[in-house]
């Protein structure tokens, strides 16, 4: 019993992180109700924020992808009881944030600046919608599912966990991606955009044009035919101007799934 409590309390401890986390980087961006937002910190040289903001940014993304991929899960497997496996990817995200927001050196220099109010409101609004998409595609795929509440649950209970069957919620009918595009939107809703802001946003979508393939790939070759069927049927990141409505599920196999839920498959 003392273990199954060791093992909720790591759970929920993720979990509770992660919304921490969440909340500190919308923050963050913002430049609003945080200690410390994207334009401050230390005053430095260009290139030494360059170095360490990229570097950051790059172990962020080292993180979260190299944890995703196959022959990483075959041998974390073998160290990590699976009931865990979740929150810790949830408890390895969040490090490298805290890490990335800590250490992140300004670039204050101005890009471009929105001065009508209209127009701000608007760009605001545009910046809180897309943190509410991404937040909505993870419920609608099982959000405690995918940060691992659900696993230390289950385990707490002594049951096996079952992974929820399949479905294609109405986000991941129009768009493959709909968290991602959810991130996408916040990046660059920016009424202010600095320089470090748009280091920021500029790696941070590289990265995202380059992780989601490096995921469909993966899972093409894990679930064959059935997913390409829905990588035709469905675009990446702009839904067609079609609105899909009411397609009754074909295949388990085509659930849609996230890197970050690859990671312990």
């Amino acid at each position: 019993m003392a273990r199954r409590v060791l093992v909720l309390g790591y759970g929920a401890l993720a979990y509770l992180g992660f919304v921490a986390v969440l909340v500190y980087t919308i923050g963050f961006l913002a430049g609003v109700g945080v200690p410390k937002g994207v334009d401050d910190g230390p005053d430095g040289p260009a290139w030494l924020a360059l170095l360490v903001d990229g570097a950051l940014l790059g172990l962020f993304a080292v993180q979260h992808s190299v944890m995703a991929r196959p022959w990483f899960k075959r041998w974390w497997s073998r160290i990590v009881p699976s009931p865990i496996e979740r929150s810790t990817y949830v408890w390895a995200t969040n490090l490298v944030v805290v890490l990335l927001v800590w250490l992140w050196r300004p670039l204050p220099e101005p890009v471009w600046s929105v001065s009508a109010g209209w127009a701000r409101a608007l760009v605001w609004t545009l910046y809180g919608l897309g943190w509410v998409l991404m937040l909505a595609s993870t419920l609608a795929i099982g959000h405690f599912d995918l940060f691992g509440v659900r696993q230390v649950l289950a385990r707490f209970r002594g049951r096996a966990y079952v992974e929820p069957g399949f479905s294609e919620p109405f986000l991941f009918r129009l768009v493959r991606h709909p968290l991602m595009v959810g991130f996408l939107v916040t990046f660059w809703a920016a009424p202010d955009m600095s320089r470090g802001r748009l280091l920021f946003v500029g790696l941070a979508t590289g990265y995202i044009l380059v992780g989601v393939r490096l995921e469909e790939h993966d899972l093409r070759g894990q679930l064959g035919e059935p997913y390409q069927r829905y990588l035709d049927r469905t675009p990446r990141f702009v839904p067609r101007l079609s609105v899909v409505t009411g397609r009754p599920a074909q295949d388990a196999a085509t659930r849609p799934v996230l890197a970050e839920d690859a990671a312990t498959r």
